[in-house]
């Protein structure tokens, strides 16, 4: 993941083509708005920054599934929001027909990830036993 990221930072251009290429059905139409490269950029800063540190930061798992559960129920509003904030021509753009179930299922996903997923090797019940113990310390 940390990877892609750098790669998302050095070649922005090359990942938004293949998104292109994988989501329309004429990845040459789109027109990339002013601020779309610099802000995969941006976005592949802070996909290392959250991969690289010690654990996820506090909270994070309330806002995944928020973002989730916005996913799964709006899928369509969601894509349609974001390929106007990253194209000129958003509405001229056609979809192929995987990509609003593919970004439901992906906010399912989001949801149960973000409501269930323990560190790996920690037993569900280990945070509540680590703040007891703390607590007696």
């Amino acid at each position: 993941m940390i990877g892609f990221a750098l790669l998302e930072i050095v070649a922005p251009r090359r990942i938004i083509a293949v998104g292109e290429r994988v989501a329309f059905a004429d990845p040459d139409a789109g027109r990339l708005r002013p601020w779309t490269v610099p802000m995969a950029r941006l976005e592949g800063l802070a996909f290392v920054w959250l991969l690289g540190r010690d654990g996820p930061p506090a909270g994070i798992e309330h806002v995944l599934a928020a973002v989730g559960l916005v996913l799964a129920l709006f899928p369509r509003t969601v894509v349609e929001l974001n390929l106007d904030v990253a194209y000129e021509n958003a509405d001229e753009l056609e979809l192929k027909r995987w990509v609003i179930p593919a970004t439901r299922l992906l906010g399912a996903v989001y949801v149960i990830a973000g409501l269930f997923a323990r560190p790996v090797g920690t037993p569900a019940d280990a945070d509540e036993n680590t703040k007891r113990r703390d607590e007696r310390a």
